[in-house]
């Protein structure tokens, strides 16, 4: 096999689409690609994967694993910025839009500016940049 591994599409299993379209669409601007009862994929721009929001259980049971659990799910997802600038007002959108700020945005010991956030469902979000 001479398929290398890539990550054409992040599908995030959540409680509520409708709440989660509206978290993800309205509140941080992905655009819409696909839409349909209990299952939407927005694309993120050019050079990024796809995201699909899909039921919760749906995605569990598509995978054939128990749907129950909470807590750190041992995945974050990470935007990466050009400038500080841009860490803080996408962190300001999150929390505007239903999120929850987890980590407030900060210079890190690397040298660089992050902050964390989590969607409705729990989902963390990293944002940073290297300036």
């Amino acid at each position: 096999m001479n398929t290398t591994l890539k990550v054409s599409a992040i599908m995030l299993g959540v409680k509520d689409v409708e709440r989660a379209k509206k978290f993800y669409v309205e509140g941080l601007g992905c655009a819409i690609d696909q839409d349909f009862p209990g299952f939407v994929k927005c694309d993120l721009g050019e050079g990024s994967s796809q995201l699909a929001l899909y039921a919760w259980d749906e995605v569990a049971a598509d995978a054939g694993v128990p749907a129950e659990g909470s807590g750190f799910r041992g995945a974050s997802y990470h935007f990466l910025t050009e400038s500080r600038e841009e860490v803080d007002e996408v962190m300001r959108a999150a929390e505007a839009a239903g999120g929850t700020v987890v980590k407030e945005a900060a210079a890190a010991d690397w040298g660089g500016y992050f902050g964390c956030f989590s969607d409705p469902d729990g989902h963390l979000w990293k944002v940073a940049t290297a300036t």
